[in-house]
């Protein structure tokens, strides 16, 4: 639903545009778009506006309960969480290197993560507006509109999404908020007759991920918005392999500036907090991290499939490999800042999870039964991945009676923050600015946010920082006091009551 309302008693008589909620992204959101009177716009938000707490509520549970705990961040990237947090807790039994088994389980459920998240997204949430074009009928713009206009598209969709949840659960016993990962290792070896029903299917898995690269590739090609829609530049960052190579699951930290030189590279992610702080922001309760020694200002960057594909120097899967390569000559070789590049980078991954999953199946050992390693015990832990939408960190401290005392998350859509602002100002400046307002152009503002594929749920996290306030209402509506909580926790009463 849009809101308009009159603020009349703004000092400069701007009009608010709230666009509530935001649709086909998965937690709840808002816009806000000030406007003047020729419809000019001098401010455009995102704002975050659930609250979670989960870094809160895990402390003063054991350790070994918190990788099924955080799963319930989010029913979408459940294994995401899974896995980030595993990798944490393996760090405290002082296993800093898994079994062969152990380690390539977790990454065929990764694999099958990045899968059915991207067939999800692009297919269900995205296409539509690529389809039908942004302005299009909203009762049209929808995945009902791609069943019944694009049935085999739509039913690809559906099928390319149940094979990585089939992965999902022939590891994890579920498809959602399954179990796998315990400090060390995995629960349990993967049945045969499960590799085999998967290997059965996976080479038509893999073409139909070539396919649907091509049919983003074909879509954006003969869109007008995609070199010009909410383009701008932007810090990058990733994990990537030793050797350059992108990698979901391990690796080190890379950072890029917009013109492509290296900010640091191969970091150990144990010491992010060295690279990376949080800002908190008076109206989102989702946090602004930044590159320290750039500032907050300059410091934002941007995460997920279009940094990891401008920050690699290499996929290492033959058909994934050579469309990043056609991703990168799109941009004359330099750094894609086009917001719509993300569906063709997610696309790309889709195709790189695909052939991956083909190749671990393959592989003896991912039947091993050698599954879990012991070493060291410590107090600390930090988990970092490539989730679907982004890099993922989970950051753990114990006491010596096995129980965590402190919890920090940021998650991808948090290190996407700036950036999703950032989109929608420029989408809001280009192509709102001066216009009368309708549906069709406010649904600009949604595809810009909805291009970074964001979990909202995930985001929310400023626990005991989070702006609040609190208005005392008599029996007749009238506001007899009113209180203000600032994002430093100080609280101010208004005395305009």
């Amino acid at each position: 639903m849009t809101h308009v309302l009159e603020t009349a008693a703004h000092p400069r008589a701007l009009r608010r545009v709230a666009i509530e909620p935001l649709t086909r992204v998965e937690g709840h959101g808002k816009v806000t778009i000030l406007l003047d009177e020729q419809h000019r716009v001098h401010q455009a938000r995102l704002h975050i506006v659930e609250f979670r707490g989960f870094e809160k509520f895990i402390q003063g549970r054991p350790y070994w309960e918190v990788p099924v705990l955080v799963q319930r961040l989010c029913g979408i990237c459940p294994v995401s969480h899974h896995l980030a947090a595993g990798k944490a807790v393996d760090m405290l039994v002082g296993a800093r290197q898994l079994t062969p088994s152990a380690e390539k389980l977790r990454r065929l459920l990764h694999k099958g993560q990045l899968l059915q998240s991207h067939a999800l997204h692009f297919f269900h949430l995205a296409s539509p507006d690529l389809l039908f074009g942004f302005e299009a009928e909203p009762e049209r713009r929808n995945i009902i509109g791609v069943i019944g206009e694009h049935p085999e598209l739509a039913v690809r969709g559906v099928k390319l999404r149940k094979f990585g949840q089939e992965v999902i659960r022939a590891v994890a016993g579920k498809r959602i908020h399954g179990t796998a990962c315990v400090p060390g290792g995995m629960n349990k070896p993967l049945a045969a007759a499960d590799r085999d029903a998967l290997r059965g299917e996976v080479a038509q898995i893999v073409r139909w991920s070539q396919e649907a690269v091509r049919t983003c590739r074909d879509l954006l090609d003969a869109s007008p918005h995609a070199p010009i829609f909410g383009v701008f530049p932007s810090n990058f960052l990733s994990l990537i392999r030793p050797d350059g190579a992108l990698d979901f699951y391990d690796g080190g930290l890379r950072a890029r500036s917009a013109s492509g030189e290296l900010i640091f590279d191969h970091v150990d992610y144990t010491h992010y907090n060295r690279f990376i702080h949080e800002e908190v922001k008076s109206w989102s309760y989702m946090k602004f991290p930044f590159i320290i020694n750039l500032g907050d200002e300059d410091g934002w960057y941007r995460v997920g499939p279009l940094a990891r594909l401008n920050n690699c120097d290499a996929l290492d899967t033959v058909f994934a490999e050579h469309e990043r390569q056609l991703f990168r000559q799109a941009a004359n070789g330099g750094m894609q800042h086009a917001t719509l590049a993300y569906h063709w980078a997610r696309m790309i991954e889709m195709l790189h999870a695909a052939e991956g999953i083909e190749r671990l199946l393959d592989d003896p050992e991912i039947l091993g039964t050698d599954l879990v390693t012991r070493g060291e015990r410590a107090f600390e832990g930090v988990g970092v991945i490539e989730a679907p939408r982004g890099t993922l960190f989970h950051h753990y401290r114990v006491d010596e009676n096995d129980v965590v005392v402190r919890a920090n998350l940021i998650v991808s859509t948090t290190n996407n923050n700036q950036a999703m602002n950032e989109a929608v100002r420029q989408v809001a400046a280009s192509y709102l600015d001066g216009q009368q307002l309708t549906e069709g152009l406010l649904n600009h503002i949604e595809v810009a946010v909805r291009a970074f594929d964001p979990c909202l749920s995930c985001a929310t996290h400023a626990l005991g920082r989070m702006p609040l306030r609190v208005e005392l209402v008599d029996a007749d509506g009238v506001v007899v006091d009113r209180l203000v909580k600032g994002s430093d926790g100080r609280c101010t009463r208004d005395d305009a009551v």
